[in-house]
């Protein structure tokens, strides 16, 4: 009843700005990142995803269906911005025109495509098994019988999965074999999936310290959805 409740309530909504800020903040993170690996030139789009942070950060809270509208149009436009950077600085052979999913047509996309899935699973079962519903979610809260909180949570956590497949196709790790290509749509393969699965893997399992606290990456996520069960279960309206 209290996820119910906070759903639909003026905290819901600046939990999800809360959300939007830090994927912004982290998405600049990476392009700095990128820029020291790479000592290539992005400062337009890191600029462009500020504008939209202050836009996201200074909107009032009106017409809640209005304002996460206004959410989804400056968080698109931030993406776009963010992944024009990524693309800049890749080496030739994984650069990529768009974002591309379901089919991917092109090397970098399957790769992100792949990692976010992994990232969906793990986001999912962190919830699932901090007692929160997975299926009542705030911003996006309009498909039935979908894990839509899971869309909302995971926006904290997406620049793991760009850094990882940025750094293998920057460090060049990445081969052509590792993909079936058919009409131009792009599959990862058994040793394309394996290469993947196991950076990943030891990114997530790589102890960092957040707020104080030094742990996996992973269980760092376990701890967010066990603070989120937290403030639901205090949850007064």
């Amino acid at each position: 009843k209290n996820q119910l409740r906070f759903s639909d309530s003026e905290k819901g909504v600046e939990w999800i700005r809360e959300i939007l800020l830090r994927k912004g903040h982290n998405q600049q993170l990476v392009l700095e990142l990128l820029f020291l690996f790479t000592e290539k030139q992005i400062e337009s789009p890191r600029e462009a995803i500020g504008k939209y942070l202050a836009k996201i950060e200074k909107s009032p809270i009106g017409d809640k269906q209005d304002l996460f509208a206004s959410f989804r149009g400056w968080e698109g436009s931030m993406s776009r911005a963010y992944f024009e950077g990524i693309r800049s600085v890749l080496p030739a052979m994984y650069r990529f025109e768009r974002r591309s999913q379901r089919p991917a047509m092109d090397m970098f996309n399957c790769l992100l495509n792949y990692a976010y899935g992994m990232l969906y699973g793990l986001c999912e079962s962190a919830l699932i098994q901090a007692g929160v519903d997975p299926a009542l979610g705030v911003m996006h809260r309009d498909e039935y019988n979908r894990p839509v909180l899971v869309y909302d949570f995971i926006e904290l956590y997406r620049h793991w999965a760009d850094y990882t497949v940025c750094y293998l196709c920057i460090q060049e790790g990445i081969f052509e074999e590792f993909f079936d290509v058919e009409n131009g749509q792009y599959w990862l393969n058994t040793n394309g999936k394996r290469k993947l699965i196991q950076s990943f893997n030891d990114y997530l399992n790589e102890i960092v310290p957040i707020e104080g606290l030094s742990r996996s990456r992973q269980n760092h996520m376990q701890l967010d959805a066990q603070r989120l069960a937290s403030t639901l279960k205090k949850f007064v309206p």
